[in-house]
């Protein structure tokens, strides 16, 4: 038991500089290597935060004008369509007022064409009344003339 427990003890005396040279490296390793990667790292997770919030500002900021856009689009559609239910409007206006000239035009024109025709159905028949008589006494003459001789 001795021996071995001198054999334990040369091992451990021999892995005593082997297990120091290990604790450097991994001081050296922890300082020289991986502060500094965690510091890059560090500055990279920020900046892309920083990157991500800008990104979803500028999403709320389009989504905003967006919605900007899409109400003055609407307005602008509203506008439109009451400035051509105006215009129909007014253009329906214009049409009954000349459809209500072209009536009286007309109107006037069948009246007057009534007094025309009544004229020359009065005048027709006085002429015939004329000629009736003129023909009563032709004919009454030549009757008499005729049992006269």
């Amino acid at each position: 038991m001795d021996q071995t427990l001198q054999a334990l003890g040369g091992i451990v005396i021999n892995g005593i500089p082997t297990f120091l040279l290990v604790l450097l490296l991994a001081v050296c390793v922890k300082f020289l290597y991986l502060n500094p990667l965690e510091k890059v790292l560090k500055e990279r997770h920020s900046l892309t935060e920083g990157a991500r919030e800008a990104a979803d500002a500028s999403f709320r900021n389009a989504d905003s004008r967006v919605a900007e856009y899409e109400t003055s689009l609407t307005n602008a559609r509203s506008e439109i369509y009451a400035e051509n239910a105006a215009f129909l409007k007014q253009l329906n206006a214009e049409q009954a007022a000349r459809l209500q000239a072209a009536r009286a035009e007309s109107a006037s024109r069948v009246e007057a064409g009534k007094a025309a025709v009544a004229e020359e159905a009065a005048a027709a028949r006085q002429s015939l009344e004329l000629q009736s008589d003129l023909l009563a006494t032709q004919i009454a003459d030549s009757i008499l003339n005729r049992r006269a001789a």
